[in-house]
């Protein structure tokens, strides 16, 4: 890459990428925040509606392979102008939708259209900006999901809240055509005088190649870092942290929201720094990672072993590294990065995606199926909800396999190029060493 593509465009073209996905966050959790105005607009149950977000989480994964081909053969520009317009017309058509089925649909849309935005961020950050940057430039774009998530506290809700349901989404959608026009005025799949990084497959060869890109180990070890970090997140933000907070740890409704937006705050300040780090000690990317996991397994059987309620310092922290697992996620993208080409970075950070969302997602719907069987139709207790919390475990542990399965075969591969990691012991003799020396 020239040095032509540095500077202000630069930044304009991740500004607008920022706004895009802040845009798309806001819609995504529109329904987080509006569940009890969608149940009574379609006459249903909030758990009737907590389905939409099943479907839209589950739309979201699946597109992701196919979104990051179509990146690869189009470019950021088109995919991303194109999955706005997707998310415009999802929820136009979720706020004149007076039946389920139309419902569901406007969510499938819209999950499409999300599936389109970070992947196609993504796309674009090693193409304009120099490589040591990109880490912290990954972590800084997912940080502007919690804006999103604000946005659709403190504009969608009361949008719909002051002007019914109709009006406010509809009002909501139509705003959000000038980002979809911001992309196409200012963003560009390269810097001026460099030929975008697109590729043209023939369809037979279609197969063949996201096989391959599956296969890489730095793709299945980006693939389970996001597996691993984050599922537990998306179900807690998504579908049962509040209820676990309100009904199983007894806290009234104004302060679980606030646990709840001191998440979104805390993950702000925790991307940038698990960007560093992942800069400045790229051969430790994977030890980052599992410090996170292990982090999240410890808290999250000290809150569920607690006999009785958990005291309020000891949900913070929860709260607190549930926030950093939001980053963590990010720190799977790097691996893909630095070892493939560009012209599979699309499709590669599609798989990648997936991890935390299919892991939120099975765990979001295995929670639910264990809630229905052991409470019987009656109303969940905290015991049935620490249960229920309990069996993120297995996930766990599948996660951490993978990571350390799939660290090993990637190792082997870097090896044979060259890069070898030294082992902590070697990390400390040199250190020992250096001490000596000074």
């Amino acid at each position: 890459m020239s040095t032509s593509g540095y500077g202000r465009a630069a930044w304009v073209v991740w500004g607008v990428g920022l706004l895009a996905y802040a845009v798309a966050v806001m819609h995504r959790t529109s329904l987080g925040v509006a569940g009890l105005e969608a149940a009574q607009h379609f006459g249903t149950t909030p758990g009737i509606i907590s389905t939409f977000v099943v479907l839209q989480l589950a739309v979201y994964a699946l597109a992701q392979v196919p979104v990051g081909l179509t990146l690869d053969r189009y470019g950021s520009r088109a995919v991303m102008t194109g999955g706005l317009l997707l998310i415009v017309g999802g929820q136009a058509l979720l706020a004149l939708a007076d039946d389920l089925p139309l419902a569901y649909a406007a969510r499938i849309l819209l999950g499409v259209g999300d599936a389109c935005i970070f992947n196609g961020i993504l796309k674009l950050l090693p193409r304009w900006f120099e490589p040591r940057r990109i880490p912290i430039l990954t972590q800084v774009t997912g940080m502007f999901a919690g804006f999103g998530q604000i946005a659709s506290v403190v504009l969608v809700l009361p949008l719909i809240q002051t002007m019914g349901w109709r009006m406010g989404l509809l009002l909501v959608a139509g705003a959000s055509v000038f980002a979809a026009l911001a992309i196409v005025g200012w963003v560009r799949n390269a810097p001026p005088g460099e030929e975008a990084d697109t590729v043209v497959d023939p369809l037979r060869e279609i197969p063949g190649r996201i096989a391959g890109v599956t296969r890489h180990p730095a793709t299945q070890l980006g693939f389970w870092v996001h597996f691993t970090s984050g599922f537990s997140m998306n179900a807690f933000i998504f579908m049962w942290g509040m209820p676990y907070l309100i009904v199983g740890q007894g806290l009234s409704q104004l302060q679980a929201s606030g646990l709840f937006t001191f998440l979104s705050i805390a993950s702000m300040f925790a991307g940038p720094v698990i960007g560093a780090l992942t800069a400045r000690h790229p051969l430790r990317r994977s030890t980052l990672a599992l410090i996170v996991v292990w982090s999240l397994m410890l808290v999250w059987a000290a809150v569920l072993l607690w006999p009785g309620r958990a005291p309020w310092v000891l949900l913070v922290l929860l709260v607190v590294v549930l926030s950093v697992g939001g980053p963590g996620t990010g720190i799977g993208f790097d691996f893909p990065r630095t070892s493939l080409p560009s012209t599979r970075l699309g499709a590669a950070n599609g798989i990648v995606i997936t991890g935390a969302f299919t892991g939120g997602t099975l765990l979001i719907l295995l929670m639910g199926v264990f809630l229905d069987w052991i409470a019987g139709g009656r109303a969940y207790t905290p015991e049935h909800l620490r249960l229920a919390w309990a069996l993120q475990a297995p996930f766990f542990l599948v996660g951490i396999a993978g990571i350390l399965l799939s660290r090993r075969r990637l190792r082997k591969l870097m090896e044979a190029q060259g890069v070898v990691v030294p082992s902590w012991r070697e990390v400390l003799e040199r250190l020992r060493r250096r001490r000596g020396l000074g």
